[in-house]
Order: structure tokens, then sequence, then C-alpha cells
């Protein structure tokens, strides 16, 4: 079986291959050039390990929430790629890929991302029989709201840290942050969430698969 999967949604270019039980991974600083390195990147990684796109068995995104025109860039390339080659497509929420970074089974895990708008992106999770499972809706609240929401034991991490570290660890009882190479979706935590849904059959086609936007006025298109 053989898998590619990206997320785009941040800064920074997260990249997986899953090749019959071998993972590869690669990550790239995109910044605002991500629309430029993206394809020629992924042609890169399916050369250097002797693949072309035509033996991706199926294709992986994160859906966000995160960067607007991230999201767009990489879920547009993903659904090109599979309607091209008629191949299934796995989506999974970039917080979900995020939370697979705190290996901790004795707290609440709450993803932080920076939202803007003195906003933040954030869901909560715990490892139960060795498996993290979500415990809250993906949401979108100001700090005073994420306290008040989750105000017991946990660990926090996301790039929402480096604004709100001080005034978390202030308000919240018991609780640590991750530092900051923990903040960033890892390739195969991607790889692993994917493998996850293929065994339980939860893909779809790239016509049916849809972004996560929890900005849903920003993110609506007008018509006359």
């Amino acid at each position: 079986m053989k898998i590619l999967g990206i997320d785009t949604t941040t800064a920074r270019l997260c990249l997986g291959l899953h090749v019959d039980g071998k993972f590869y991974e690669y990550s790239l600083e995109t910044g605002r050039n991500l629309s430029a390195l993206l394809v020629p990147t992924i042609q890169r990684v399916l050369s250097a390990v002797g693949l072309k796109v035509s033996d991706i068995d199926y294709f992986a995104c994160g859906l966000g929430p995160g960067s607007f025109t991230g999201i767009r860039i990489g879920l547009a390339t993903i659904k090109g790629l599979s309607v091209i080659k008629n191949k299934p497509v796995i989506g999974i929420s970039t917080l979900d890929i995020l939370a697979k970074n705190a290996q901790l089974d004795d707290r609440l895990i709450i993803t932080a991302v920076d939202a803007r708008r003195s906003l933040i992106y954030c869901s909560s999770y715990r490892h139960v029989q060795g498996k993290l499972q979500r415990k809250s809706a993906y949401a979108l609240l100001s700090l005073d709201e994420l306290i008040e929401r989750f105000p017991g034991k946990s660990v926090i991490l996301g790039d929402a840290v480096a604004l709100y570290g001080d005034a978390l660890l202030a308000r919240i009882k018991n609780t640590s942050v991750l530092d900051k190479d923990y903040w960033t979706p890892q390739a195969h935590n991607l790889m692993e969430l994917a493998l996850d849904r293929i065994k339980t059959k939860q893909f779809s086609s790239a016509l049916a698969i849809k972004p996560i936007y929890l900005y849903p006025k920003e993110c609506q298109i007008k018509t006359r």
C-alpha cells in the first residue's frame, strides 16, 4: 500500500509517504511560496523513493483549521492528483494531527493554534487504551473562553502558546505547555492517522471532501 499525505495549513509544508510498511517524511518552510513549491516538492520526494504519482493508492490531506490560503492550495492539489488517478482521499483535521505530538496518557491534551484576531483554534484529546480520542468539538475561542472550557489538568501545544503561554500557565491549574518543537503537524502522525482511517474505510472521493473552516462568514462565496 502506498499513501501520499500533506498538510499545508501552517507556514511549514508537512509531507509524508507510506510505502509498503515504510514511512518517509519531509518538511519545508514555504512561507508565501507554497503554491510555487508544493507540486515540485511532491514530485521530487516521490522521485527520491522511485515512485510516480500513478503509483499512489491513497491520498491524505490536512483539512485545517489553519491558514485559509494554505488549506485551499493543499486540498486543491490533493483533489487534482486523486481525480486524475481516480484514487480515494482521506481528510484529517490538522488539530488531530497536531494532538498526536503529545504522547501523554495522564492528562487532557489541548491543541491551541493561533487563528489571528485574538482567537484560537482548539480541541481536546485523551489517550484511551493506547488510542488518541478527541473529547471536544473543533472550536474557535478567545483566550478567556478556552480557559473557561478547559479549566483542569492539561498539556497544551500549538503556536498559540507563543502568544498566550504565560496566561495559560497562570490561569489553568496543573497545566503545562510543550515547546515549539511540538507546535507543527508531523508527517508520521499524518500517515498513522491515514492508515487508521483506511483500515476502517473512512475515506471518500475528491468531490466529497471539504476543508474545516471555523470562520464561516469569511469563507462563504457570495453570489449576486
